[in-house]
């Protein structure tokens, strides 16, 4: 079916004839970035990159915005990334916010969960909102940045490794031509035309069982919570999901048999009996509707020579625990970062191989998660079965098998396995370790005024952050490197000690922040050479 018609945002834009086109052969432009597909991922990869100084070609094959709600699940730390960005309040604003989850056998309840029951956070754990709405808000954005040259209409259709970059030719309205790039992304969707280009293929599995999407409009009195049913008496045997989502729509997701035929599953008048037993009543109207298989599955390497691979056309999991869209974007601001030292010749190109280690290792890890679902979800042999059943039966009244329970586990960070400093084999009780995302906390300025770290971060600028606690290290940052002191003279206010707490903090503490915001390093009582080392491991310098 069509895009949902409640959108209020443009999107669809036209194609315009660029000046690139009047080049070929020798004199072919040259770009240090382009960036195929301007999805969520490419969208915001590019715009890091540009508020970063870099100049931008991002390229996709269409002229609108993709169609349907897709990805609706954004987590609390993909709001972080799009509040580097300037697009965070617009996507909360208008995104339904929610942490809790309800698990039900039958028509029982099992238990309940919340992602984020602690306050002290400027974001919640996660909103729901129509990936069209996203798409539509990342595009305005880039409209407001001069470095980026979005075109529409633009199709990559052959492509050339270079020693110094890559040749790709593109197909538009008005005929092929050539640019030369000294990087190029791939951020064009499982589909990936720029994959097949390289000669690259998907490892992995692609699950039998189908799984329906309706997205409905209708007034309901649910609570703005994440509903998943085992068994459910509307939908015997199989397995259920309700999630709301702005404008009073919507999303269901209902399992099939893998025999079931996905285009007369598809037909709206055999999706509204199933939907109308769901809600017993069948006052709604459909928005969306449509049909997919769980893949687990990645590239063996994300970067092959000056390609760089992200989001889908790197990995696939499958939707259930919202791992596609953050991942693709936890793989935007890992790589943006690096991607600009190595332009800018402060860091070698063998840092960019960091990215494919860790964002590798992330997916591998959503694919476990995502495979282990899947298997619970819809097990295939008796045992599998025998086994899911048992557990139902006791995570009622059980810790342990409510812990067992997996139906569809959501996302969190990624903690990538980076090598300790010497300085952090000092005694630790808790707070982010090396790899692990910073953590937010309410703090205040000088005047008072209430703010939280993260958004202290961003004031920061683009660089390392060096992020001190009590009365601070005698230790001069190096240049380029932002300092953010938490207590002592001048310093914020942690009024409520969650700071504190939540960095496992004593005099002296301190943290070396990655420009992603990441910990690179962590210190008791951190020196300038100890600094220095970490961050040049760090930067990929030794």
């Amino acid at each position: 079916m069509a895009a949902a018609k409640t959108a209020q945002a443009k999107t669809q834009f036209g194609y315009r004839r660029h000046p690139d086109q009047d080049r070929s052969g020798a004199n072919a432009a040259e770009h240090p970035v382009v960036i195929v597909g301007a999805g969520p991922v490419g969208l915001s990869l590019a715009i890091d990159l540009a508020q970063r100084g870099q100049r931008v070609v991002l390229l996709d094959d269409a002229d609108r915005i993709g169609e349907g709600s897709r990805a609706i699940c954004f987590s609390k730390r993909s709001l972080e990334f799009w509040d580097r960005l300037g697009v965070g309040d617009r996507m909360v604003d208008k995104g339904v916010v929610w942490s809790v989850g309800k698990i039900f056998h039958g028509d029982q309840q099992l238990y309940q969960f919340n992602l984020l029951p602690e306050e002290g956070h400027k974001r919640p754990a996660f909103i729901n909102l129509q990936q069209f709405y996203a798409e539509a808000y990342l595009v305005d954005r880039v409209e407001q940045l001069p470095g980026i040259d979005l075109r529409w209409r633009n199709k990559v259709i052959a492509l050339e490794s270079r020693n110094d970059g890559v040749a790709l030719t593109i197909a538009t309205p008005d005929g092929s031509y050539q640019v030369h790039a000294t990087f190029v992304i791939a951020c064009d969707g499982a589909r990936s035309s720029l994959r097949q280009l390289v000669g690259a293929e998907f490892a992995g599995q692609v699950f039998e069982d189908q799984f329906l999407i309706a997205d409905v409009k209708m007034t309901a009195a649910f609570p703005t919570e994440r509903w998943f049913w085992f068994d459910p008496p509307f939908h015997a045997g199989r397995s259920a999901l309700l999630h709301k989502q702005p404008d009073d729509i919507w999303r269901i997701d209902l399992q099939l048999n893998p025999d079931a035929d996905p285009a007369v599953e598809k037909l709206p008048e055999n999706v509204r009996p199933r939907i109308a037993r769901m809600l017993g009543h069948d006052k709604f109207d459909f928005e969306w509707i449509s049909l997919y298989k769980f893949q687990c599955r990645r590239m063996a390497k994300f970067i092959h020579g000056r390609v760089i691979f992200a989001g889908d056309s790197a990995h696939q999991v499958s939707p259930f625990g919202a791992r596609g869209a953050n991942s693709g974007l936890e793989d935007a601001e890992n790589l943006a970062w690096k991607l600009d030292r190595v332009l800018r010749g402060l860091s070698p190109e063998g840092l960019l191989e960091s990215y494919h280690v860790e964002r590798s290792a992330a997916a591998d890890e959503n694919i476990r998660e995502s495979t282990r679902s899947t298997d619970f979800m819809a097990p295939v042999t008796r045992q599998e079965a025998r086994l899911r059943q048992a557990v139902l039966s006791l995570a009622k009244e059980t810790e342990f098998g409510k812990r067992m329970v997996n139906g569809g586990r959501l996302s969190v960070p990624s903690i990538y396995d980076t090598p300790l400093s010497t300085a952090d084999r000092d005694d630790w009780r808790g707070g982010p370790r090396p790899g692990a995302s910073m953590l937010d906390a309410p703090v205040a300025d000088n005047d008072g005024k209430p703010t939280f770290l993260t958004e202290v971060f961003i004031k920061q600028g683009t660089g390392f952050t060096l992020l001190a606690f009590g009365n601070g290290a005698a230790v001069d940052v190096p240049e380029g490197v932002g300092r953010i002191q938490v207590g002592g003279e001048g310093g914020l206010v942690d009024a409520q000690g969650l700071a504190g707490k939540r960095y496992d903090a004593e005099p002296d503490t301190a943290y070396l922040l990655r420009p992603d915001g990441y910990v690179a390093a962590r210190f008791r009582k951190v020196q300038r050479p100890v600094l220095d080392a970490a961050l040049a491991r760090a930067s990929g310098l030794n």
